[in-house]
């Protein structure tokens, strides 16, 4: 079991999660390492939780099917759980956005690549397309009359 953990400073802000709906979805991007011959994938991969891929050689699906290029070993992974919202009074402390199942895989590296959301601690404002690939972002509430961020982005990956 492999968690995406991150933590953050929120000024103005709460309810933190990705925009992540079937008709939306939010696509997870991560480095990827075998874990039998340890080779990293070059690029970049992601997926969503919405998909399902069929396992080469088994009766099972996966969000994510991968094929070594080095061993040529299959391996799979699922997201399980979330995504969960990350609250403005869990400052700096690390909070589980999505659990995943990692068969024959790990990950090594996450972006923060699609779009995210969140409200108005005071003003119940709805904030959408939040970018956090800069590991900040800045904006203005006009109900509050006051601006707002998110900041201290960190991004782990914790085996449960």
């Amino acid at each position: 079991m492999l968690s995406l953990v991150l933590s953050a400073e929120l000024n103005g802000v709460t309810g933190l999660r990705p925009q992540d709906t079937e008709e939306d979805p939010y696509y997870y991007t991560f480095k990827v390492q075998c874990t039998s011959c340890r080779e990293t994938h070059p690029n970049w991969v992601s997926f969503t939780r919405f998909e399902q891929h069929e396992i080469p050689g088994s009766r099972g699906e996966a969000n994510f099917v991968w094929k070594c290029k080095l061993c040529q070993k299959t391996h799979s992974a699922s997201i399980i759980a979330g995504p969960h919202v990350y609250e403005a009074d869990e400052k700096r402390k690390g909070k589980k956005v999505i659990e995943i199942d990692c068969r024959g895989l790990e990950f090594t590296e996450f972006k923060a690549d699609g779009e995210w959301e969140a409200k108005g601690t005071e003003s119940s404002s709805a904030f959408t397309g939040i970018e956090l690939a800069d590991g900040e972002w800045y904006d203005y509430d006009e109900k509050a009359g006051d601006e707002v961020s998110i900041k201290e982005l960190k991004w782990d990956l914790s085996r449960a």
